[in-house]
Parts: C-alpha cells; sequence; structure tokens
C-alpha cells in the first residue's frame, strides 16, 4: 500500500514577495539611470525612485507575511520570501541612509568655510551660463550658525602662499576633483582678492552643485574660503561639507608641495 504525500501549499505572499521586488529594484535602477543621464526633470526621477521605495516596503511586508504563514502553517516558499526581502532591502538601503543623515545633521544645502562673510557666486554672463542661469540665494549669518557644530572641520583655510599662488593650488584641487571650472578671477582691485566659480556634481544622480572659491590677502599669505550649495532640494544629507572637506584636504597637500 503506498503512502500519500501532501505537499504543503506554497505561500503567495513569499511568490509575490520576490516579484514585487525585483519590479521595484528594475523601477529604482531606471529612476537613476533616467536622472544621472539629464533624461528627465530631477523631481521627476526623484519621483520614480519613491515609487520603488513604495513598492520595495509592498516587497517587504508581503515577505515578512510569508514568514508568519511558513512558521505558522507549514507553508513552503522560505527562498522565495528571503529573496523577496533581500531585494527590497536593497532597494531601501540608500534611502534609509539619506533618512538616518536627514536626522542627524542640520536641515541645510549651503555651506561655507566663513558664515559671517561667505564667498558670493558671481553673476558674470560665462558663470549664468555655465549654472543654467541658477544664483544661490544669500543666506543669514544665523541661519548658518548649526554647521558649526555638525562641520567642525568646514573651516578656512590660512596658507603661507601670495594671493596668485593660491588661487592656482585652488585651480589645480578643483580640477584634481573633477569641478567644472566656470571662471577664474585673479586677486587685485580694491580688495585684492581672487575667485573661482565652478560647477561639481553628487555621485549617484549627478545633481549639480555650485561651488565659489575666494582667496583674500592677509598680512602673512592667503585666507582661502570655499562655499558649496546644493541646486536641489532643501537638505544637502553632508555632501556639500564633505566636498568643502575633501577640497581642504587636497589644498593643505598641493600647498605644502608648492612651497617647497
Amino acid at each position: 500500500m503506498r503512502r500519500l504525500i501532501v505537499e504543503e501549499p506554497l505561500s503567495q505572499a513569499a511568490v509575490w514577495s520576490r516579484r514585487v521586488g525585483w519590479f521595484a529594484l528594475l523601477v529604482a535602477a531606471a529612476g537613476v539611470l533616467l536622472t544621472r543621464l539629464g533624461l528627465v526633470e530631477w523631481f521627476a526621477g526623484l519621483s520614480v525612485i519613491a515609487s520603488a521605495v513604495a513598492l520595495a516596503l509592498v516587497a517587504l511586508a508581503l515577505a515578512v507575511a510569508a514568514f508568519v504563514f511558513i512558521w505558522q502553517e507549514g507553508q513552503q516558499g522560505l527562498t522565495l520570501a528571503v529573496r523577496g526581502a533581500v531585494l527590497a532591502l536593497v532597494v531601501l538601503g540608500w534611502p534609509a541612509f539619506l533618512g538616518f543623515k536627514a536626522v542627524v545633521l542640520p536641515r541645510m544645502n549651503d555651506i561655507s568655510t566663513d558664515i559671517l562673510d561667505p564667498p558670493t557666486f558671481s553673476r558674470s554672463a560665462q558663470v549664468l551660463a555655465a549654472r543654467a542661469g541658477h544664483v544661490p540665494r544669500e543666506i543669514a549669518a544665523d541661519e548658518r550658525l548649526p554647521q558649526r557644530d555638525a562641520y567642525a572641520d568646514v573651516v578656512p583655510i590660512y596658507a603661507e602662499l601670495s594671493p596668485e599662488d593660491a588661487l592656482s593650488v585652488a585651480e589645480r584641487v578643483a580640477r584634481t576633483l573633477g569641478w567644472d571650472i566656470a571662471e577664474v578671477r585673479q586677486p587685485g582691485g580694491r580688495t585684492g582678492r581672487g575667485q573661482i566659480d565652478a560647477v561639481d556634481h553628487t555621485f549617484l544622480l549627478r545633481f549639480p552643485d555650485d561651488i565659489v572659491i575666494r582667496v583674500t590677502p592677509r598680512a602673512e599669505g592667503t585666507r582661502v574660503d570655499v562655499r558649496s550649495a546644493s541646486r536641489y532640494g532643501v537638505h544637502d544629507f553632508g555632501v556639500n561639507a564633505e566636498r568643502i572637506a575633501r577640497f581642504i584636504t587636497e589644498f593643505e597637500l598641493q600647498a605644502r608641495a608648492a612651497q617647497f
């Protein structure tokens, strides 16, 4: 007499968790690619990515439901549920990281080494063309105060170089970091200041950020200030401070080399 083997049903929650997880990953990849290549407006690209996040949350919820059914009712599909959960977490990883930064960092999108007298962006035709006509708004000093505690390493550079040499080093550093130079204004005039206006792009979505470097002569050497402002959004998630910190590190290295 043959034994009757009864197979437990396959969890449909697990099946759909994997399907929705894959779809969420594809939508996220499409959103990033479209935004990075400039094929859609930035807000449209973010809308696509937001849709992917919503789908990933659904996939994760389905995976959790599948785990419950598999545990309580002995249904099959554990591997499918695990895959769905992993796919969802892959999509949710980057937004979760940004969410954490949004909580621990101040809500700012314009950072400067000089909070009392930040460098001003040039409004020349050449620079406006490079920035597509955009000019970052000026921010009151009290609005910049939160950056002191959050970004203690964002400070002016004091170099034992002439303003001309400091500007030359600053330009080399900007090019080394991959910034697009829009204009270089040599030191001179009543203040003796020089300036570099540039544009950089964020790593993943290639959003443009505007940068200005100012060199100011001192009794001994030169002071260098940097300002970096995001063109989109109200929170930069620390991107501008990190950019300035990289500039400071590279400038100090190249300035030391220039002195020998």
